[in-house]
């Protein structure tokens, strides 16, 4: 039988090599809470990567991709296969490793407790139905976009929004007086800041993403302007109207993501859900300056940021009042 031990090349350098930020929320959590959160993010992280593993033709990313959804839900017994075929693809190191460790990632979510596995099958089973909805759209030789704001709600709230309620579902359960709020209301918030979360991952990578083929920007917003994708990055200038209503929208995820933190009681918890909203503000900061530059360079907050905005916010021991105080600064 498997034991704590046996998982922590995954707990420890695997999660860290494949997650700069997230970890360190993890790390923050009472064990209870960290295991499941972590698996779930590896097993994502894993889905992800074998859905965007370059040079593969879409048809074998999407078997692969099904193979280990059932493997994740336990309707088929191993990822050997998938393992044997893609870990060798793999440029990233990290990303290498991880596919690697898939069949000790599923032994890990084995040996969790019932309920704590049904949850995370349960959020994987959204998050892979959108990487799914990804590779249909996105898999043809011309550059696609997707089709409605409808499209792209969706598509935020299956990677991302459903792992805003994932979360809340376990604090309640894990976590004793988790919080001020009740638990409909904190899983709602927990959408929002998800979906804003994800809303600002989008917005940075939009350059990146199109020259991949790949435009998040809705198609009907495009045309309503007479644009078509490949026109954005040779004018980038004529989408900035299109994007601030985006820039908007994820402000307020990111605001829902401050008052669900505010209204957790554990102030580890309170830091650790509130990390990275902080993070994300001063992204979305620098996607606002870049204007539309965005279309042109990666967009990311520097180390040195990041481990400021970790030590002032451990500083005031996350105090509410100091959270708001950050994320408007």
């Amino acid at each position: 039988m498997k034991t704590v031990r046996d998982f922590e090349h995954l707990r420890g350098p695997i999660l860290r090599a494949v997650s700069r930020s997230f970890y360190l929320s993890l790390r923050a959590l009472p064990r209870a809470l960290r295991d499941p959160l972590s698996l779930a993010y590896l097993l994502a992280r894993a889905t992800d990567t074998i859905a965007d593993t370059a040079g593969v033709p879409a048809k074998v990313r999407t078997d692969a991709l099904r193979s280990l959804v059932d493997a994740i839900q336990g309707t088929a017994e191993t990822a050997e296969a998938v393992r044997d075929s893609f870990a060798p693809l793999q440029s990233n190191a990290a990303e290498r490793a991880l596919i690697d460790a898939l069949p000790a990632a599923l032994a890990w979510l084995n040996s969790l407790e019932e309920r704590d596995r049904s949850e995370v099958r349960a959020v994987l089973q959204k998050i892979n139905r959108g990487q799914m909805l990804d590779l249909e759209r996105f898999s043809g030789a011309e550059m696609q976009a997707l089709p409605t704001a409808t499209d792209l709600d969706e598509y935020t709230y299956l990677v991302a929004g459903c792992v805003g309620k994932f979360w809340t579902r376990l604090c309640f359960a894990h976590v004793k007086d988790f919080s001020d709020r009740p638990e409909a209301e904190m899983r709602e918030l927990g959408v929002q800041y998800g979906q804003g979360l994800q809303l600002i991952n989008i917005l940075r990578d939009l350059g990146a993403d199109l020259r991949d083929g790949r435009c998040y920007l809705p198609a009907s917003e495009l045309h309503s302007l007479g644009l078509t994708p490949e026109e954005i990055l040779r004018n980038p200038k004529r989408a900035e109207s299109i994007l601030r209503p985006w820039l908007e929208k994820a402000e307020r995820g990111l605001a829902s993501g401050i008052d669900y933190a505010c209204a957790i009681r554990p102030r580890r918890i309170r830091f650790a859900t509130a990390l990275p909203a902080l993070i994300g503000a001063r992204t979305l900061s620098l996607v606002r300056e870049a204007g539309p530059e965005v279309f042109e360079r990666k967009i990311k907050v520097s180390r040195t940021e990041v481990r400021k905005i970790i030590s002032s916010t451990a500083l005031t021991l996350a105090s509410r009042r100091s959270l708001r105080k950050a994320y408007r600064k």
